[in-house]
């Protein structure tokens, strides 16, 4: 087991070989900045002279310096176990005859669609019915004003998503954020504040766990969640734009 990074740079000597002076200098320094920009302590660890947060995501000085530029955000992300293979390149969107009745729900998919299609990823989502499909997934409705969906497994991406109905009362931008964030799940990605789930919904505090399917950081993004600070939040603000936040699209672009 990992210990922390405190106390590996302090016995540096004892602990780590081939660890000289500017290796620690440089390790304590990419500790220090990694704390000013908001990573917690105990989530910092030195292991083979290398310095990583979320176990496997690792920080190099230039990386650490970059957070603390003004404008630089340090937002969050997760994935699972199970991501969507690289043989998957068009994921086509199946909306039913229900779905396409909501004029806000149908418009959303559209955008949702779009911001996907906007990164240049390792697949392109279309809406169907169309051809040329190496998977699909169906859009369709259910009670309420959120959503839901499940995970990849196989290396194909979750085959449905269920829409609220109760979205067609709010504005476009919100039926194109949770859209956009259940297509999220179906490809692999957990909620940004899976491990609090009050940061974004308020409430008591709220632990998802792993839920069986990893919650494993995408390196580049931080720990931490904040409220806004993703379109993978687990809750929904009647504010939302619908848009990519800059560390949703650092994950997007590290996955796939």
């Amino acid at each position: 087991m990992f210990k922390k990074a405190a106390v590996l740079v302090a016995t540096c000597g004892a602990f780590l070989s081939g660890c000289g002076n500017d290796v620690q200098l440089e390790n304590q320094e990419i500790i220090s900045n990694l704390v000013e920009a908001g990573f917690p302590e105990t989530d910092i660890m030195v292991v083979d002279d290398a310095v990583y947060v979320g176990r496997d995501a690792h920080v190099t000085l230039e990386a650490s310096r970059e957070m603390l530029q003004p404008g630089k955000e340090s937002l969050e992300q997760y994935r699972t176990t199970n991501l969507v293979a690289t043989s998957v390149t068009k994921i086509c969107i199946n909306p039913t005859s229900g779905f396409n009745s909501y004029s806000r729900l149908s418009a959303g998919l559209d955008a949702a669609i779009q911001n996907y299609n906007q990164l240049g990823l390792s697949f392109t989502m279309a809406r169907g019915p169309t051809t040329g499909c190496s998977a699909n997934i169906t859009a369709t409705t259910m009670s309420g004003a959120g959503g839901s969906a499940g995970f990849p497994t196989g290396g194909r991406p979750y085959g449905t998503i269920n829409i609220g109905t109760g979205l067609q009362s709010y504005s476009a931008d919100v039926n194109e954020h949770v859209i956009t964030h259940e297509l999220g799940h179906a490809v692999g990605f957990r909620h940004s504040d899976y491990y609090n789930r009050s940061i974004s919904c308020g409430g008591a505090a709220s632990n998802e766990g792993t839920a069986g399917v990893g919650a494993i950081l995408i390196p580049g993004t931080s720990s931490t969640a904040t409220v806004g600070g993703s379109i993978m939040n687990s809750c929904f603000r009647s504010t939302e734009t619908g848009e990519w936040t800059s560390s949703d699209k650092t994950a997007l672009n590290y996955l796939y």
